[in-house]
């Protein structure tokens, strides 16, 4: 959407997947409340270019207001989702690292989960928070399959300290081999050009001074993605 369509969007009170947890649309300028109908919320082709095949689902800040009231609310991203599906090769949920009502509705809607990584000491602690997640909503619900298809290595900086990378990495491997999960070969190096390109409303490989071997390396990340699952 790029940022400025982002922030318009939001100032209109349009749609966005808060309706989806709360099951209804709120009253505009006129008329009362109404039910939910995903195809108010989809903005249809947001990719680059004149004909793109991407939807989207924006969010807002108020998602965090469903946590307030969460109970019931779990199924309701998968349900929403289910009604729609068809019509797609390919759904990706991005979805916060902390556990809440919100990360169950991301697994009952997902079956794979990828996750990025940073080789650093913050990492090592929140991991086996998320294992952990994984493992309690698998045992809880035993009918729905859910597996990692990977870990990806999401690089913060060159310049980070290397001994402390390579602790983190080591501590990633454990965690990873303990339950047979991939650490995927395709790493994603740190680069300024990321924020730039969200900024800007460009794709990365449009963005002035993209270096070759960071556009390369998303490539080969997504190619590597769509053959693990």
């Amino acid at each position: 959407m790029g940022a400025q369509n982002y922030v318009a969007h939001v100032e209109q009170n349009a749609p966005t997947v808060v309706q989806i947890f709360e099951d209804y649309v709120p009253p505009g300028k006129s008329g009362a409340p109404r039910r939910i109908d995903l195809n108010d919320i989809v903005l249809r082709a947001t990719g680059y270019g004149a004909g793109s095949k991407l939807d989207l689902i924006p969010s807002r800040l108020e998602l965090s207001r469903t946590l307030k009231n969460p109970t019931g609310k779990e199924r309701r991203l998968a349900k929403g989702l289910a009604k729609i599906s068809d019509r797609y090769d390919l759904v990706v949920i991005d979805c916060a690292p902390t556990e809440s009502i919100l990360t169950d509705a991301a697994y009952f809607a997902s079956r794979y989960v990828v996750v990025p990584v940073k080789p650093e000491f913050m990492t090592t602690i929140g991991l086996p928070l998320l294992v952990r997640s994984i493992e309690e909503f698998t045992a809880e619900n035993d009918d729905h399959e859910l597996d990692v298809a990977g870990f990806v290595i999401n690089e913060q900086s060159e310049y980070a300290d290397n001994n402390e990378k390579r602790r983190a990495r080591k501590e990633i491997e454990k965690i990873a081999q303990g339950r047979g999960w991939p650490i995927l070969r395709n790493e994603l190096p740190y680069s300024r050009t990321f924020a730039k390109a969200a900024r800007e409303g460009l794709p990365l490989s449009r963005t002035p001074y993209a270096r070759w071997d960071r556009i390369q390396s998303i490539n080969s990340l997504r190619d590597e993605i769509l053959s693990a699952i």
